[in-house]
């Protein structure tokens, strides 16, 4: 009997293991369910995110398709613009290979012209004088005929070069013309950062021709390298004041036509920007041959207004500079009356334009008066000697020539006016009744055509003038435009400048705002959203010349010397990206 006990407490025993085994598989079998239902739903979670990227790249790939499309339409809309550009190209070569015979026929005329001269002084010894008459009447046919050869010869450029300035005025392209100044003394001075060897003063900047330039990049060790840059006037070191000025000045017309005008010097320090917009020092002494682009941008501007009416157009200019990103008035005065700089602040107006706050103008009549404004404050610009020019100026200059063009009808009222006026003067002794002459309207038409006005009138009311104001006549507002003529401080490399202490920074500030005038000109070119004009006082201040509709011409100066090739090749390179820039048609400044 207890071994059946045994037995039977054996089998429970057994019996509670088994249940415990099955309560555990039991909790495990919940734990795996638990564990299934969690994967489902992650299962499920990624599913909805693969369909949701799945959605996302189908959408991204019907934009691409589209992105492609708009890519087709652009590039064949490029293409038919560059077959047009071609055949432009086309078209001034054929004028060019014109020019090159007509030359080539010159040439020979002038030989063969040169040849009967000669026989003809030898045959004038033995030969009746009517001979000698014939062959005088020959000579002076071939002279004229000569004359027309070289007339025909210059047409031909001309006309070249107007297709070529329709071309980039069609495009809206600013215009960037190059000067390439001749070898100076300090081309040949020792760098100080390698007393080992001179530097190499080798010409490797040349002007090929009148819009080519070539520069030869010269490496130890490797073959020479030639770059070419096209612009669409390139200077010589040969060419005089005289020659740059007379590409600038059909610009000058455009003011008084309504548009405003920008000219813009860039090179790097001692390149001969200042040279190019002011001309020798001192201005007063300057001959007329060696005076600057503003001088005779001046004197031009006056003699385009000579040919107006009189008193039809009024002059002010104003004078400021970017000295370590900050604006300052040069023509502004303390109390006492002397020259000071006051710092200005530059605001974008409601009209999307930029605007100096209390800017000084000074009312100028002729060029000399021009001149003398700006002598006057030359000597408070920024100046500091470097290792690379001995007088380099260290601020942005900024000359604004600012034309005011009245209406015709409201000058001749003006003028009527003033005759009225001065009738009225004569007659304040005259006691007012029907019989004055003021108020017989035979009188009136006999003395002056236009009576003044009532506030001029000896009656005590205005109602019961007989002579009614003018001033609802007058028809509109003077409309404004902007002559501004740019000379930029230098870019130049610290390392060859020897600058420090404050010409250090200096240097950075200058360096700073060309460079963000470098970026506005490639936001422009790359036609970005955003132009960063405000990263710099001198991009804010010049944002209407370079991306409004002002008509904007850079004169890029250039060193020719193998010791500033970096240098050059910077301003090369920055003109290319200036002629890149698609701006605006030129709109005229309507009456305000």
């Amino acid at each position: 009997m207890p071994l059946f006990l045994n037995r039977d407490q054996i089998f429970a025993h057994q019996v509670h293991l088994l249940e415990h085994k099955l309560r555990s598989k039991e909790e495990r079998i919940l734990e795996l369910e638990t564990e299934n239902a969690i994967l489902h739903l992650r299962l499920a979670e990624c599913l909805g995110k693969l369909r949701r990227d799945h959605e996302e790249e189908t959408k991204v790939q019907k934009l691409h398709q589209q992105q492609k499309n708009t890519q087709k339409i652009l590039q064949s809309t490029l293409a038919k613009l560059l077959s047009e550009v071609q055949a432009v190209k086309q078209s001034l070569s054929e004028v060019f290979a014109v020019y090159v015979s007509f030359a080539t026929e010159l040439e020979d005329q002038s030989k063969q012209l040169l040849e009967k001269v000669d026989q003809a002084s030898s045959a004038l010894k033995c030969r009746h004088g009517d001979d000698v008459q014939n062959l005088q009447a020959h000579v002076e046919a071939l002279e004229r005929s000569l004359e027309e050869e070289k007339e025909r010869c210059r047409a031909e450029r001309q006309r070249r070069r107007e297709l070529h300035n329709a071309v980039v005025e069609l495009r809206g392209n600013i215009r960037v013309h190059c000067r390439v100044r001749p070898v100076l003394p300090f081309d040949h001075v020792q760098s100080s950062t390698s007393t080992s060897r001179p530097v190499s003063s080798e010409e490797v900047v040349h002007a090929v021709s009148d819009d080519t330039v070539l520069v030869n990049c010269l490496k130890t060790g490797s073959p020479v390298q030639s770059k070419m840059f096209e612009f669409e006037r390139v200077h010589g070191p040969e060419d005089s004041q005289d020659a740059v000025f007379e590409e600038v000045k059909p610009l000058l017309t455009s003011l008084l036509d309504g548009y405003n005008v920008c000219i813009m010097a860039y090179g790097q320090t001692g390149s001969g920007k200042t040279h190019t917009m002011m001309g020798s020092r001192p201005v007063e002494e300057t001959s007329a041959s060696q005076q600057g682009i503003i001088p005779k941008a001046a004197a031009e501007l006056f003699r385009l207004i000579s040919e107006k009416p009189a008193e039809s157009h009024q002059v002010e200019v104003s004078v400021v500079e970017v000295y370590n990103n900050e604006v300052f008035d040069l023509l502004a005065r303390d109390e006492q009356g002397g020259a000071m700089g006051q710092r200005r602040d530059v605001i974008t107006t409601s009209s999307g334009t930029s605007l100096v706050t209390s800017l000084t103008y000074e009312p100028v009549c002729n060029t000399s008066e021009v001149m003398q404004v700006i002598s006057s404050v030359l000597k408070f610009r920024a100046r500091c000697p470097t290792l690379v020019h001995t007088d380099s100026s260290r601020s942005h200059l900024i000359v604004t020539l600012t034309i005011s063009s009245k209406s015709p009808n409201a000058l001749a009222l003006a003028r009527r006016l003033q005759s009225a006026k001065k009738d009225m003067q004569r007659s304040t002794q005259e006691f007012w009744s029907p019989r004055c002459r003021r108020a017989n309207p035979a009188a009136r038409h006999s003395s002056g055509e236009l009576s003044a006005s009532p506030a001029s009138s000896p009656c005590l009311s205005p109602s019961y003038s007989p002579c009614p104001s003018p001033r609802h006549s007058i028809s509109q507002a003077p409309f404004k435009t902007k002559l501004q003529l740019v000379d930029l401080a230098g870019s130049e490399c610290v390392g060859m400048s020897g600058a420090t202490g404050a010409a250090l920074w200096e240097t950075s500030c200058i360096n700073r705002s060309l460079s963000a005038l470098s970026d506005v000109l490639g936001a422009l070119a790359e036609q970005r959203p955003h132009v960063p004009y405000r990263n710099s006082k001198l991009t804010h201040l010049l944002q209407d010349a370079i991306g409004g509709d002002a008509k904007l011409l850079v004169m890029l100066c250039v060193s020719p010397t193998q010791r500033f090739i970096t240098e050059s090749l910077q301003s090369l390179g920055f003109g290319n990206r200036a002629r890149q820039v698609q701006k605006d048609l030129p709109r005229r400044k309507k009456m305000k």
